[in-house]
């Protein structure tokens, strides 16, 4: 069974349904029993990291999802839910994440005349990884955000370029997270899923 957190910001339906059309047992849940005992963890999110911080915190998932990286289960954070698992993000001012990568969130700037919020395909350049287990070079994912990690990080698997060098996604031993959204990049998005819930 795959828990996805709900704290009442991110696409979790369509989340759901990604897992589900792969065969998965998926359960939207804030319950801390349910989190707990599911075989992998899913943190979607869009929005802001000051609101999700303070939700997760509402209902004691910040110390829940703490736990579950401590199980070394394994671990998915999607956009706002990757940018959750590092030190910090000057998103809205300086507030601090979860700490469990360590990088800072910082803003796209509208250089080269490019738009902010970053939103649409690009392609991924990614490194050998179970995430990215039977997927070809130049494959396309799909991006909405206005804040990206710092890439001076380590753990980075995929990078993509928008006007900068963009961290994609990224590992920490259980810890992934994608900056993109796979369920809404079609055939790709569903296999980097399907690969996610085949680790162990």
């Amino acid at each position: 069974m795959i828990a996805i957190i709900d704290y009442g910001m991110g696409n979790l339906r369509s989340v759901q349904k990604a897992f589900e059309n792969l065969g998965y047992r998926a359960v939207i849940t804030e319950d801390r029993k349910t989190v707990l005992s599911a075989e992998s963890v899913v943190l979607p999110g869009v929005g802001a990291i000051s609101d999700a911080m303070h939700r997760l915190a509402l209902n004691g998932m910040d110390k829940v999802i703490v736990e579950v990286v401590n199980q070394n289960k394994p671990f998915l954070g999607i956009c706002l839910g990757m940018q959750l698992l590092f030190d910090k993000s000057h998103e809205g001012g300086l507030f601090e994440g979860f700490k469990i990568i360590s990088g800072e969130v910082v803003r796209l700037q509208s250089n080269s005349g490019l738009k902010v919020p970053h939103m649409g395909w690009n392609s991924l350049s990614f490194k050998n990884d179970p995430l990215f287990h039977g997927l070809s070079e130049s494959v396309y994912v799909y991006f909405v955000h206005s804040y990206y990690v710092d890439n001076s990080i380590e753990g980075i698997i995929a990078t993509t370029n928008y006007g900068v060098d963009i961290v994609a996604a990224v590992r920490n031993n259980n810890v992934c997270g994608v900056q993109f959204h796979p369920e809404k990049s079609g055939d790709v998005g569903l296999k980097i899923l399907n690969n996610f819930g085949r680790m162990k």
